[in-house]
């Protein structure tokens, strides 16, 4: 049976302090449908969330996050495809000083507008079934048939009664158009093809105050790399098979809709803070009429109205999809940062650990309870990589805006395990491998690295978790080469002809 060992990169780096690593919470799969009410909701499920330095060369002042939503789409998925709910509130919330509380936030709300393109079918004008007449190039073509809009609201302060402001692009406008999905190679046929379009919807933003930074919305390849129907199948796969190519990526042949903003690090931090950490919301209106009899138009089937409601929360991967009992995942999915001690029991006695030694008798699980390792980790960031000074225990990505970020031909899918301190859990880039690292934690990883001295200051020892020096993986892994080396960063989405 492999093991970890001190002389691997890992523990060397973590045990000569020039290294930490810290977890969400154990995990097995990414937030896709991960609570009841979402499973009815796609638009408005939060799939995955990343936030990293930028990487591109000449970007190293920025800070790019991505919010994804609607999972598993399927390319073929027309006519209508996949266009965000313009009845939502998508949201991206910035803390700036630990306090768990938001200091910034960027909201974005979209609009939907049919062109009612009709063709003369026998001397009568009969509107067109399709979202495009013919094929697409170029921002909003007369070829589109349906327009897709959407706005940017920086909100500083609460982010209901906080000062907003409407960003504007590089030519004043406040409206931005959001491109279609990838409908096919026939549609797109032009040079560079699909890209080639969906890159002239990427914008520069006016920051007031900071600088400008850069916007993108629109439909990608689905990034998030698992063998989650293995994982689901009670692990039905060999845990401490091969790292890379042991099993099939579920998720190869699906794409998602992706918010992505890169903005200057000046944006986001305060003076003698460089920590910021972030998580993304969406909300939708607390009531809701069905009209039985729609007018003729797009999104005339419901009347909503009332105060947002949020449904959906993400920040670190895997917490509600796999750590968050059943009965509470909407709760999670409806709460903030300031309330998590109500769901401190799911880190401080977590479920997953027993799951896997109930599976695999040989891989017993930790026995330190409460798990203190756990609870530093995932609720306050590790003092000297990702902790704020005056933290306040809560859950949400965290970076380290201080830390230059690592080019993409040098970057490590384990991230901060493996000394690339960049990576995750110091924020998240694309082809981290949150799945590989937050099985080993969970499994006591940080027991067995902070030595019986506890270098770590985690609370726990080496003898507490006997199956923490295990390389538990799923069998899947990229690296940063399989994605987009510039802004925004996620693969071109595939086509709905494939």
């Amino acid at each position: 049976m492999r093991q970890l060992h001190k002389k691997s990169p890992w523990a060397t780096a973590i045990l000569a302090g020039t290294a930490l690593i810290a977890l969400s919470a154990p995990a097995s799969a990414s937030s896709h449908r991960e609570a009841p009410f979402l499973t009815n909701a796609p638009k408005v499920d939060g799939t995955d969330f990343y936030m990293f330095r930028s990487y591109a060369p000449g970007r190293a002042g920025f800070v790019t996050m991505i919010a994804n939503y609607t999972p598993f789409q399927d390319p073929q998925g027309g006519p209508n495809f996949y266009q965000f709910d313009q009845n939502a509130l998508y949201e991206i919330h910035v803390d700036n000083n630990g306090d768990a509380k938001e200091d910034i936030t960027f909201q974005i709300r979209f609009k939907n507008t049919s062109k009612r393109t009709a063709l003369n079918i026998g001397g009568r004008s009969v509107l067109i079934p399709l979202i495009n007449s013919s094929t697409i190039s170029g921002v909003n073509p007369a070829s589109l048939n349906v327009r897709e809009t959407y706005t940017i609201d920086m909100v500083k302060g609460d982010r209901r009664s906080g000062t907003r402001t409407r960003l504007a692009g590089a030519n004043g406008a406040t409206e931005f158009d959001k491109p279609v999905d990838n409908i096919g190679e026939k549609v797109f046929g032009g040079a560079g093809g699909y890209e080639t379009y969906a890159n002239q919807h990427i914008y520069d933003i006016a920051v007031p105050g900071c600088g400008t930074g850069r916007v993108f919305v629109g439909q990608r390849k689905e990034p998030f790399y698992i063998a989650v129907g293995k994982i689901f199948d009670l692990f039905n796969l060999n845990p401490l098979g091969a790292e890379s190519g042991g099993n099939k990526n579920d998720l190869e042949n699906k794409n998602v809709s992706s918010i992505a903003l890169e903005l200057p690090v000046g944006c986001l931090v305060v003076a003698g803070e460089p920590v910021i950490g972030a998580y993304t919301t969406a909300s939708m209106r607390q009531a809701r009429l069905i009209n039985p009899t729609p007018a003729s138009g797009i999104n005339t089937a419901v009347k909503e109205g009332g105060a947002w409601a949020q449904v959906s929360r993400l920040g670190m991967p895997l917490v509600n999809e796999v750590i968050i009992g059943m009965d509470d995942k909407d709760r999670f999915n409806a709460s903030k940062p300031t309330g998590d001690v109500q769901f401190l029991p799911y880190v401080t006695n977590p479920v997953l650990p027993a799951v896997v030694e109930t599976l695999f008798p040989s891989a017993k699980a930790p026995t330190n309870f409460p798990r203190t390792d756990l609870v530093t980790a995932f609720l306050k960031g590790l003092p000297g990589l990702n902790q704020p000074k005056n933290v306040v225990a809560s859950e949400m990505l965290r970076l380290n805006t201080g830390t230059e970020p690592t080019p993409q031909a040098s970057q490590n899918p384990l991230g901060v395990a493996a000394g690339d301190n960049a990576g995750f859990p110091n924020g998240r880039r694309p082809a981290d491998d949150v799945t590989d690292v937050s099985l080993r934690v969970a499994m006591g990883a940080l027991c067995v690295l902070t030595g019986a001295s506890d270098a770590l200051g985690v609370g726990c020892k080496p003898g507490d978790a006997p199956a923490g020096a295990l390389p538990l993986t799923d069998g899947v892994r990229k690296d940063a080469n399989s994605f987009k080396g510039a802004f925004p960063y996620l693969n071109t989405p595939l086509p709905g002809n494939q």
